[in-house]
């Protein structure tokens, strides 16, 4: 039966921008093609769980397409670890089938709802970047629904150029309808996790240089409010997996089982006045007090997805909503972009609670993906309108001046000027995409904001120009609070 589009108003996980869009939610492989031929709307874009924070999987008043009931586990291959699946199945779908049979990611963002095909989209990475690199290194293989309505194989061998277009390359290539991917073998479902506290950036940075050999997980809280002699102040947790022989005699007898807890939950939008930065402040003395350096062991909900206990998490920014911001300096350039920005957001006074540091390893082979050798900080920053207009043309500034760049799956507010000179490869991105992709028939509200599916010729930035005007939603995203 054919299905239509109805009129939704979606966001991100940061509610922020939010638009109407004409959704459906196909139940087959055989609905999904349907939909995309009939082609109800000029132009669609995949979207998983929502968890992106900005507009990348968001198409203003035009096509969206839900994959999450295309969540089939299709095949797996216990000897090799090698799972097929489609892409609209969750890793905690996953998690939960698969870690009780001794297996695990090979690397993990810092939520488990997101869907397969949405970690291939955006390249996800995590707390093991320096070692391991990004998600897209274990697919092994996809299935993509292009514009012409085939159904195309693709791998690092295979039309290895549209795999590594698709793979960072936000849905923007067709949608993912199966894939490949290597998993990992577990002795166990817990970490063992070192605390380490540092005193400042310097320190910070040495530490994880000391340590990157020594941990295959990384990463730093960070206060970001903190100034002077305190600027960069965090508290390090390092961790390996756990072993069997390091269970204390209680967890022992059931390795692979982790104990069931019951989420929390922000059960409404919290009042604007919250969060400030005299709250924060607060909030961050007391987390760097707290955790004093030690060892233990901890399951993998507690160390990968700590926030995930805490059910609409993102309703404590308020109806206004909030972005993500996350920056990547290369590593001959991030203590001092890393020292510009945290002072600049400190004499802002930018009230982000949840700040975030890791170290990154060499760039993979995706064309749009994120990552390479340096430092990326990811900050929770709330809507002030224009104030929050301006602190991000400052930091983009910064960024751009100290050689870094964006992460697409978390902007909400960067210009085309600003992502071209951020992504070398992008023209090279565009070439693929038009040759599968002629009609432009899989587009979102990102992609147009950014000139991604236009040939945009952008002028030269300067240093001492101003980056141009930002997108002018953002100031209206706080309409439809309950959106996503």
């Amino acid at each position: 039966m054919t299905q239509r589009s109805v009129q939704q108003v979606l966001g991100g996980w940061g509610n922020c921008p939010v638009e109407t869009c004409h959704v459906t939610s196909p139940e087959s492989l055989d609905a999904l093609s349907e939909t995309v031929s009939r082609g109800e709307q000029s132009d669609y874009i995949a979207r998983g769980l929502g968890r992106a924070y900005g507009d990348s999987a968001l198409n203003a008043d035009r096509g969206v397409i839900l994959t999450r009931r295309l969540n089939r586990l299709l095949a797996f291959d216990p000897q090799s670890g090698l799972l097929e699946c489609e892409s609209g199945v969750s890793f905690a779908d996953l998690a939960r089938v698969m870690v009780p049979r001794g297996w695990f990611f090979p690397t993990t963002p810092g939520t488990k709802f997101v869907t397969v095909g949405g970690a291939i989209a955006a390249d996800v990475h995590g707390k093991n970047h320096h070692r391991d690199g990004t998600f897209g290194n274990f697919v092994r293989r996809l299935t993509l629904l292009t514009a012409s309505g085939e159904v195309l194989a693709c791998s690092p061998q295979e039309n290895a150029d549209v795999f590594w277009a698709t793979v960072g390359g936000m849905g923007l290539t067709g949608v993912i309808l199966t894939a490949q991917i290597a998993l990992m073998k577990i002795e166990t479902a817990y970490f063992d996790v070192s605390y380490q506290r540092t005193a400042h950036l310097d320190e910070t940075l040495e530490r994880f240089a000391a340590t990157d050999h020594e941990y295959r997980y990384s990463v730093a809280w960070i206060d970001c409010l903190a100034s002077g002699r305190s600027l960069g102040r965090s508290v390090l947790m390092l961790a390996n997996d756990g072993r069997a022989d390091q269970l204390p005699r209680r967890l022992a007898q059931r390795p692979l089982d982790v104990p069931a807890r019951l989420p929390l939950s922000v059960p409404f939008q919290m009042p604007g006045f919250a969060l400030n930065p005299w709250s924060v402040k607060a909030f961050n003395a007391l987390f760097y007090a707290k955790n004093k350096d030690r060892s233990t062991l901890v399951d993998y909900n507690t160390f990968f997805y700590p926030l995930d206990g805490v059910q609409h998490w993102n309703r404590i920014y308020g109806r206004r909503g909030f972005i993500q911001y996350q920056a990547l300096f290369p590593r001959e350039t991030s203590r001092s972009g890393l020292v510009k920005l945290l002072e600049k957001i400190a004499r802002s006074r930018g009230a982000s609670f949840l700040a975030v540091l890791k170290t990154s390893g060499e760039a993979g082979p995706g064309m749009l993906s994120y990552l390479h050798a340096g430092h990326t900080l990811a900050l929770d920053l709330p809507n002030t309108g224009a104030d929050l207009r301006r602190l991000v043309r400052d930091l983009d500034r910064i960024l751009l001046d100290e050689g870094g760049r964006l992460y697409a799956a978390k902007d909400a507010l960067t210009s085309a000027e600003v992502f071209a000179a951020m992504y070398p490869r992008l023209d090279e991105f565009r070439q693929v995409k038009a040759r599968i992709d002629p009609k432009m028939k899989f587009v979102s509200s990102q992609a147009r904001r950014l000139g991604i599916v236009e040939a945009v010729c952008p002028k030269p930035f300067l240093s001492s120009a101003p980056i141009p005007a930002l997108h002018d939603r953002f100031s209206t995203c706080s309409r439809h609070a309950a959106a996503g």
